[in-house]
C-alpha cells in the first residue's frame, strides 16, 4: 500500500478521535505498567481526576478539549486548530505504533523507579510535566520552565543566564516526589517533550562537547577514554588531555559492546526513549526542533500563558544543520553507520524520522 494512502487512512481514523477522548494509558510507577500490547483503556481526561486550576481548564483539557475561545485564538480557527491537533495525534499514535511493534526492545524493562524521572521537569501551578533532551532546544526550555514556575521572580527567560537554567535546584523533577505524588501528576498534568532528528543531535552534542576547548570536564572523563580505546600510538598528551577526540573515534566509542555495559551513555548523546521512557510513559504532546518555535507557542497556549510569554526567537549561527550533518559522517565506514543507526534505530522510528539520504546501510 502506497505510503500517501497509508496517511489518508490513519488521519481518516486520527479525525474520528481527536477532541473525542484522551488515551488512558496512565502509570503506575513502582508496580505496575499497563503493557502496549493490551488495548489502551479509554477514559474520560475530564472528570474528577484532572482538579481545575482555580476556576481554569487545565492544559490537558485544552488539548484534548479546546474552548471556543481556543478556537478563536487561531485563523481560520477550526481548521488550523483540527489540522493542529491531528498532527500531535498521528505523533503520538506514531510512538505507540513504534513501541507495540518493537515491545523486546522499547520495554525491556517491566517497571521505572523514580530515579528513571530525573529529566521530568514539574510546573506545579500550569500542571505540566517536560521531559528535557540535551541538544533539542532544553536550555531554553528550562527558561521557560523557570519563568512558569518562579511566581513572579522571572519574566524574561533570555534575561536567565543559560548556566543557571542548568542548575538542578532551580527546578524541580519528578523523582523528587512521593510514588503517590509521580502517579497523580503523571495522570493528571500534560506532558510533553521535544525530539530532533537523532543524527543531528548525535552531531551536535560531539561538537559541542569535544570541539570546544572551553569543556575541558568532557575531555577529561570521555575524552581520555574514548582515545586510549580507539587510537592507536596515541600521543602520551593525547591520552591526558583528552581534548582531540575525532568524530570517527566518537562514533566507534558509542557503538563499542563494551562501552554499553560499562555505563549508561551520557545524556547529551543517550537516546530520548531511554531519557523519557517514552513507551513507558504517555506523553500527550511531542515537539520537534524542526518546527521548535510552532511548537513551543502552542504549549504555552495550552498552559494559558500564550498571550505574555512565548519562545526565544533568536537565530543560533553555530546550529547543526543537516549539511554539517552529512559531512561528518562522509568518514564513517558502512558498518559504523549500520552499527550507529542500530543503537538510535527506536528513535529514527518512533519520532517518525526517515533513514538519511547520506547513510550507506549495509
Amino acid at each position: 500500500m502506497k505510503p500517501a494512502l497509508l496517511e489518508v487512512m490513519r488521519m481518516n481514523r486520527i479525525c474520528r478521535m481527536v477532541l473525542a477522548t484522551c488515551l488512558g494509558s496512565f502509570i503506575l510507577v513502582i508496580f505496575y505498567f499497563q503493557s502496549m500490547l493490551h488495548p489502551v483503556m479509554r477514559r474520560n481526561p475530564f472528570g474528577v481526576d484532572i482538579c481545575c486550576r482555580k476556576g481554569s481548564r487545565s492544559p490537558l483539557q485544552e488539548l484534548y478539549n479546546p474552548t471556543q475561545r481556543s478556537l478563536e485564538r487561531v485563523s481560520p480557527p477550526w481548521l488550523e486548530l483540527s489540522s493542529t491537533a491531528v498532527l500531535h495525534q498521528m505523533r503520538r499514535d506514531q510512538v505507540t505504533d513504534t513501541c507495540r511493534a518493537n515491545s523486546a526492545t522499547s520495554r525491556k524493562r517491566r517497571v521505572l523507579t523514580p530515579s528513571d524521572l530525573k529529566h521530568l521537569v514539574v510546573d506545579e501551578d500550569h500542571e505540566l510535566i517536560y521531559c528535557y533532551v540535551p541538544k533539542v532546544a532544553c536550555t531554553n526550555w528550562k527558561r521557560l520552565m523557570m519563568v512558569l514556575t518562579g511566581r513572579g521572580k522571572y519574566s524574561d527567560p533570555m534575561q536567565i543566564p543559560a548556566n543557571e537554567a542548568h542548575v538542578s535546584a532551580n527546578l524541580k523533577t519528578l523523582n523528587q516526589y512521593s510514588i503517590p505524588e509521580i502517579n497523580h501528576r503523571l495522570k493528571s498534568y500534560m506532558k510533553f517533550l521535544f525530539v530532533r532528528e537523532p543524527f543531528e543531535r548525535l552531531v551536535s552534542a560531539y561538537r559541542n562537547k569535544f570541539t570546544q576547548k572551553y569543556n575541558t570536564s568532557f575531555h577529561k572523563r570521555y575524552g581520555t577514554k574514548i582515545i586510549k580505546r580507539q587510537r592507536k600510538n596515541a600521543t602520551q598528551e593525547a591520552l591526558r588531555k583528552g581534548d582531540d577526540v575525532k568524530f570517527e573515534e566518537f562514533v566507534a566509542y558509542l557503538i563499542d559492546p563494551h562501552t554499553q555495559r560499562e555505563e549508561p551513555f551520557n545524556e547529551h548523546w543517550q537516546t530520548v526513549y531511554s531519557l523519557c521512557h517514552p513507551c513507558h510513559i504517555h506523553y500527550d504532546l511531542v515537539g520537534k526542533y524542526e518546527t521548535l518555535e510552532e511548537d513551543s507557542n502552542y504549549v504555552l497556549q495550552l498552559a494559558g500563558v500564550g498571550s505574555y510569554l512565548k519562545f526565544p526567537t533568536y537565530a543560533k549561527s553555530t546550529r547543526t544543520t543537516d549539511e554539517m550533518t552529512t559531512e561528518f559522517f562522509q568518514n564513517i565506514s558502512s558498518e559504523h553507520q549500520t552499527q550507529l543507526y542500530e543503537v538510535y534505530k527506536l528513535d529514527f522510528l518512533m519520532f517518525n524520522y526517515s533513514v538519511p539520504s547520506y547513510l550507506k546501510l549495509e
